[in-house]
């Protein structure tokens, strides 16, 4: 079984992105939800996750919304494979009207 994480980081403005809402799927089924802390950090999910097809949802819309600041993206999706019994780290690089994500560490 495999666990998991992520972290946002708010690239225009410099600094993690606190308060947003991610939802972890696997399928069509949500397994989790949950919201980053003052670090723009999930650290872990209340369960360990077999080999599969997931996806983290991020709400983007009111972390923007709370700055005043109008974006391209109200929700990001990232669909990923769990295939080792390892830590999946998926990190999200945000901004206004572009994001990026890569498999962390």
């Amino acid at each position: 079984m495999s666990t998991l994480s992520t972290h946002i980081l708010d690239i225009a403005a410099g600094r993690p992105a606190a308060d947003i809402l991610v939802i972890l799927f696997h399928g069509d089924r949500e397994l989790a939800r949950a919201r980053t802390n003052p670090d723009g950090r999930i650290a872990g999910w209340s369960a360990e996750l077999p080999p599969g097809t997931y996806k983290l949802l991020f709400e983007t819309k009111s972390y923007f919304d709370r700055q005043s600041t109008p974006t391209l993206y109200p929700f990001i999706e990232i669909a990923f494979a769990i295939t080792t019994d390892t830590h999946y780290h998926i990190p999200l690089l945000l901004s206004p009207f572009g994001y990026s994500t890569y498999r962390g560490s």
